[in-house]
């Protein structure tokens, strides 16, 4: 996996190198310097060494398919559509792949009930996971390119570690039932610095262009979808109590947020009229892209490899190339200028933080090394 990344920087710096200017082209030579040197130390590990590659090449996938989200709406709202439609529209085409691949597997009565057990938990957190994650999402799309959105959202990677104290576990033990609450991962969050340092990059850049009011518009909207993305998909989690998987999960959170998209839809019908053709199809290709394609190619990755800490890692480090391609696809697509040597150093740095963070953050202590390897899950949910 880091193979791949440090072959792709390799051919886009080598390409770009001339045009950069110091003080970036020395800062983007230690960057591909550092990179080249993390991935011959892992390639050393033999967990690395032995795991197979189709589930990197799913990882990839995925990210190229979530990528798909940030240039479409950034398209659409270029072309003159509402970011309202852009949002509501993703959700309603959703909705009905989501439930022919739940009906499908005989799955959606033992949804039905869960809901029907706490509806107004169900209603209130799938909005949250659902609505105040995507609206924001869309409504950036008109104040910063699609990639630069994709790299201030892998902030999440923070927020979500930031939002631990929030939960707590419960484990019934010999002398009762234990309830510890989540603690904040110093480690990580020392690591989620990188991240920030090349979230700041890019937005240094772009900046220089634009007023402050604009430059906030761009950030805050993604910011608060950050929070808002885990805090909505733990917390429909812990209502699940592990009784349904990721897909009726994933569609048990789509229908309870249908009451949000239906008033977002309403303000984009008062505000621009219908939506066009183009936005309609658009919003298709995102919902079956994204909501359906990568988050399956996600789900089967890392279920290929849920006996391995390392190939967690590398599966999830996978998605920070979403800002890669992104920009790549502004690129063709938009025909968008390509950004200048400082951001893509704010790429280089956001890429490498993620790899660092996810593999870092599976990987044991030292004591619990020595004790016998359990079975390792990863869960998220769509974007």
């Amino acid at each position: 996996m880091l193979i791949s990344f440090s072959a792709v920087f390799s051919i886009i710096f080598e390409t770009n190198i001339e045009k950069f200017h110091s003080p970036y082209s020395n800062a983007v030579i230690i960057l591909l310097t550092v990179l080249t040197e993390l991935k011959n130390r892992i390639t050393h590990r033999n967990e690395l060494i032995h795991l197979n590659l189709k589930p990197l090449l799913y990882g990839v996938c995925s990210a190229l398919f979530f990528a798909i989200t940030f240039v479409l709406n950034r398209r659409m709202e270029l072309s003159g559509g509402s970011w309202a439609w852009s949002s509501s529209l993703r959700y309603f085409f959703t909705l009905p792949f989501l439930l022919a691949l739940v009906a499908g597997r005989r799955r959606l009565k033992p949804l039905l009930r869960e809901m029907a057990d706490k509806p107004w938990h169900w209603l209130l957190w799938g909005t949250v996971g659902f609505g105040l994650f995507y609206a924001p999402i869309t409504f950036a799309a008109a104040y910063a390119p699609g990639w630069l959105t994709a790299g201030t959202w892998q902030i999440t990677i923070i927020s979500g570690s930031l939002l631990a104290p929030l939960f707590v576990t419960r484990i019934q033990g010999s002398q009762g039932l234990m309830v510890t609450r989540g603690k904040i991962p110093l480690r990580g969050l020392g690591l989620s610095l990188i991240i920030l340092a090349g979230v700041a990059l890019l937005q240094l850049e772009h900046a220089q262009r634009l007023s402050a009011s604009q430059v906030l518009l761009g950030i805050v909207p993604v910011l608060i979808a950050s929070f808002a993305y885990p805090l909505g998909n733990r917390k429909t989690m812990e209502l699940c109590g592990g009784r349904l998987d990721v897909f009726q999960r994933i569609l048990g959170m789509t229908l309870a947020s249908m009451p949000f998209w239906a008033l977002v839809a309403l303000l984009g019908w008062k505000e621009a009229g219908l939506p066009s053709e183009g936005q309609l199809v658009q919003s298709a290709i995102v919902a079956l892209s994204s909501g359906v394609v990568a988050t399956v190619l996600f789900f089967r990755a890392t279920d290929m490899v849920r006996h391995s800490m390392t190939g967690l890692a590398a599966v999830e480090a996978t998605q920070s190339l979403e800002v890669l391609f992104a920009l790549l696809g502004e690129m063709v697509i938009l025909s968008a200028p390509a950004p200048a040597a400082i951001s893509w150093a704010g790429i280089a740095v956001i890429i490498i933080g993620m790899v660092l963070h996810s593999l870092f953050s599976h990987s044991k202590p030292k004591k619990e090394r020595k004790g016998k390897r359990g079975e390792v899950e990863s869960i998220s949910a769509a974007q």
